[in-house]
């Protein structure tokens, strides 16, 4: 009782037999699963497409494309990830455009 008393609280909010009925409930958190697990996955691969779109857009601004800003970047061993240069391009230009130029 105490299993299928859990099982049904996780499935709460699923339309149908799926949020009453334990074996449907069962099968529809384990695709859940599975659903949470590839779209973590997926979030990250968007997010840092997004991340190389706003990075591209100042560097083409600049005069440069973004592959030949993070080629320069290595060579200098600068350590700012995607992450953080996307957060600087969008919200800190003037921070930006200094970081351009010290790697230019």
């Amino acid at each position: 009782m105490k299993r299928r008393r859990n099982v049904l609280k996780a499935a709460k909010g699923f339309r149908f037999g799926r949020s009453t009925k334990e074996a449907q409930a069962k099968e529809a958190l384990r695709h859940a699963g599975a659903y949470a697990f590839k779209h973590r996955k997926m979030k990250k691969r968007t997010n840092r497409g997004l991340w190389q779109t706003k990075i591209g857009a100042v560097a083409k601004a600049e005069g440069t494309s973004f592959s030949k800003l993070m080629g320069a970047m290595k060579k200098k061993n600068y350590a700012l990830d995607r992450k953080v240069l996307a957060y600087l391009a969008e919200h800190k230009p003037e921070t930006m455009a200094r970081v351009m130029k010290t790697v230019a």
